[in-house]
């Protein structure tokens, strides 16, 4: 029987179209002959009494309407409901048709039969198609056994998720979840819905592996609620994407995928403030250094929604200029790759002269503390000297706005890496003070999820692997933002700035590290293995890496900071040197040699003007 199944299903569309519409035109008019025979209580019966060749004017016919409606070029196997509306639309006309022949005249027909051949009718193109698609179905269904999924969110999406899972080789709905008490205990689509709780219960006995949001709309606060409720459950959370991203409207097996490591901030992003987003973008020339990085990629992709005249972007980097470039090309705004070191002061006021640049986002840094830390000079160099190079080449050319992408790990710092970065910022509110024409601000916040370097790729990688994931201490604490919010935070912070600014983004309730460990873990359906081995996935602490803190903090001093017109944004006032006092410095660390007596004179002034830092025996040249 299969052989015969998968020799029809293997024939071309045109021939399986023929086939349909042979078998419906020979059972038509034996339905018609049932409808009197039953009708009449005889089998020996006149059917259509006066209309000669009967049977081919039913059977062409309703051939005809069903064609009409699209029924023969439907795919079976997608039986759904808009193809049994189509079904009942054509069923519907063949009984008005029947009664108009009676009314007419032209045959005789009992006032019941085109009811009853209607219902027949019906009856035998829905089991029909329904028996096709099921045998085919079961014929060619892979081997594999389906992931049994639970579906949390009864709603629309849950129901049409639900459908797109039943036609699916890969995934076997089991049960509905659903908050609304009035809706749990009752079946919607066969399946029943349970409340939460109770469903947590019944994992595993119905052998549930994942657990499906199916909650388009669901802010990231309520959808991390639920998250953490299933912590004890080993099962995998899926989700389907938000409502913006299901364009059709339709929900596809193809939409389901992981849940964003962004939910489990639990933290809605504030809509930006569009008069903040085009100030200092919209109709003008913008430059991006660093503009392959993770941050500044981003900001870029940010600019040229707000309509920039032209974006000019500036990398050391060949691959990462490559990658943006390329990207950017489809957005309508002329772009300019320029690639160049941000040391190079000559090229960057060239550019900056050539492109009549007015807006700077200086995003170009060294970023891994361990890397700066074993190499302190590259640290210094391209951080502090390329941060000084930047801002004077863009005050020399009469630039009106330079924004410096600063890091949490610039405030009372522990490694070279982020005493290299309050350097940069020093000297920018140095030079501000003594260049009214340029308004010179700085932005300042934590780790971004997703960044080159971040734990969550590395944590993901090691899950894959089966662990260990590791985590450098119990303790370790860090603020997360994602990028996108991020890089729309910077450009609005720098268009409130007046000169000399520093602003700090506000990065909500710090993460534990180890937390975060946990709920990825968790989220791929394994469970974190405790002090008894009990568990899937084990995590092992490594220890604090050199230079690096246990927390992270964005204020030097807690009280000199006050709110701004954007609830996440807040601005800070510290002490700062003056720029008679840097310049000196700069000089002198833009000339001096890589050896062990000029790394304790570089330590020495970090520690000279950096709040918090001291000098750390263990950094040593590589």
């Amino acid at each position: 029987m299969k052989d015969i199944i998968r020799s029809i299903a293997s024939l071309p569309r045109r021939q399986k179209q023929i086939v349909l519409v042979l078998m419906d035109i020979c059972v038509l008019p034996f339905m018609m002959w049932l409808a009197y025979a039953i009708r009449l209580a005889r089998p020996n019966v006149e059917v259509m009494q006066g209309l000669d060749g009967w049977y081919l004017y039913v059977g062409i016919f309703g051939i005809l309407i069903f064609a009409l409606l699209g029924i023969y070029s439907a795919i079976v196997r997608s039986f759904n409901e808009d193809y049994l509306l189509r079904i009942s639309i054509g069923t519907f006309v063949q009984i008005v048709a029947l009664y108009a022949i009676k009314k007419l005249d032209v045959a005789f027909i009992p006032m019941s039969i085109p009811l009853m051949y209607g219902f027949m009718l019906f009856s035998y193109m829905w089991w029909s198609r329904a028996v096709i698609r099921y045998a085919t179905i079961k014929t060619f269904a892979k081997k594999q056994t389906r992931k049994r999924v639970a579906i949390y969110g009864a709603g629309l999406a849950g129901q049409q998720i639900a459908a797109a899972l039943n036609r699916s080789d890969d995934y076997l709905p089991v049960c509905f979840i659903d908050d609304k008490k009035s809706l749990q205990g009752q079946s919607l689509s066969g399946l029943k819905i349970y409340a939460p709780k109770r469903a947590a219960t019944k994992f595993g006995k119905f052998a549930i592996e994942e657990v499906l949001l199916a909650m388009p709309s669901v802010g990231r606060a309520r959808k991390k609620e639920i998250i953490e409720s299933f912590d004890s459950a080993d099962v995998k959370i899926m989700e389907l994407p938000g409502v913006t991203q299901l364009v059709d409207g339709q929900v596809h097996v193809s939409d389901i995928r992981e849940v964003d490591i962004i939910d489990l901030l639990g933290r809605d992003p504030v809509p930006p403030k569009p008069e903040l987003l085009e100030k200092n973008i919209k109709d003008k020339v913008v430059m991006v250094t660093g503009a392959g990085g993770s941050i500044g990629s981003e900001l870029c992709r940010q600019i040229v929604k707000n309509q920039p005249k032209l974006l000019v972007l500036f990398e050391m980097s060949e691959y990462a200029l490559y990658s943006i470039d390329r990207e950017l090309q489809s957005s309508g705004i002329q772009v300019i790759p320029i690639l160049g070191s941000v040391t190079n002061q000559a090229k960057l006021e060239r550019i900056i002269a050539q492109y009549q640049v007015q807006t700077v986002y200086h995003a170009a840094a060294y970023k891994h503390v361990p890397l700066v830390e074993a190499n302190p000079f590259e640290g210094i160099y391209n951080t502090s000297i390329g941060t000084a190079r930047s801002v004077d080449a863009a005050v020399n050319q009469g630039v009106e706005t330079f924004v410096l992408i600063s890091t949490d790990k610039a405030v009372r710092p522990t490694n070279v890496m982020g005493a290299s970065k309050r350097m940069a910022e020093l000297y920018c509110q140095g030079l501000a003070a003594t260049s009214p024409k340029t308004q010179i601000s700085i932005v300042r916040f934590g780790n971004v999820l997703g960044s080159s370097g971040s734990v969550v790729p590395l944590f993901k990688k090691q899950i894959a692997q089966g662990g260990p994931v590791t985590v450098t201490h119990p303790e370790v604490t860090r603020y997360f933002m994602t990028i996108p919010e991020a890089a729309q935070l910077v450009i609005q912070a720098g268009a409130m700035g007046t000169g000399g600014d520093v602003f700090l983004l506000d990065m909500g309730e710090p993460v534990k590290i180890v937390d975060l460990a946990k709920q990825m873990i968790r989220l791929s359906g394994f469970r974190p293995m405790d002090e008894n081995g009990t568990g899937d996935i084990a995590i092992q602490f490594t220890g604090l890496r050199p230079g690096e803190k246990l927390y992270e903090e964005l204020l030097i001093d807690h009280e000199e900071v006050q709110t701004t017109g954007h609830e996440r944004i807040l601005k800070s006032f510290e002490k700062h040197a003056s720029l008679d006092m840097l310049q000196p410095i700069f000089r002198q660390l833009d000339n001096i040699k890589e050896d062990q007596k000029n790394l304790e004179w570089l330590l020495n002034q970090l520690e000279y003007f950096v709040d918090g830092y001291n000098c750390r025996k263990s950094v040593h040249i590589h």
